[in-house]
């Protein structure tokens, strides 16, 4: 079982270009928005890991926009965590049109640890080697 959530958005004005539709540059607000979704329900929230002395800045950010996003529509962007055997939180995503079920964008996502000296951890940190550790046996039971 993977571990995966969703978050609920409208298209706000602010975010559409002059052809009414969700400009390119507004998307990565949405992934962010899934990514502390996801964090509040599986106790994986960007303080929590801040708390534990480190950060987890974005790397990689690959998106394919199949439909257009457009003004006062309300979407879905499903988050689904990838497991790695590398120091990495990664992420893909899937926006849909609730009412349709059409699958409008897809993307994926690379964190990186740094510690609070903004030096990059080549291991996983012990607070999220127990965090996977405990998903893992948690997925196992179900």
């Amino acid at each position: 079982m993977e571990l995966k959530t969703s978050h609920t958005f409208a298209v706000r004005f602010s975010e559409v270009d002059s052809m009414r539709v969700v400009w390119h540059g507004s998307y990565p607000l949405y992934f962010e928005d899934a990514r502390e979704a996801f964090g509040k329900a599986f106790g994986l929230e960007y303080m929590r890991i801040a708390d534990n002395g480190f950060f987890a800045p974005l790397v990689e950010l690959n998106i394919k926009y199949l439909r257009p996003l457009v003004y006062s529509k309300q979407y879905r962007v499903d988050i689904v965590f990838r497991p790695t055997e590398a120091a990495k939180i990664v992420f893909d995503y899937e926006i849909y049109d609730p009412e349709t079920g059409l699958l409008h964008t897809t993307a994926h996502s690379v964190q990186v640890f740094m510690d609070m000296q903004y030096q990059l951890l080549w291991y996983k940190p012990d607070f999220y080697v127990e965090w996977e550790t405990r998903h893992a046996q948690r997925n196992a039971v179900l």
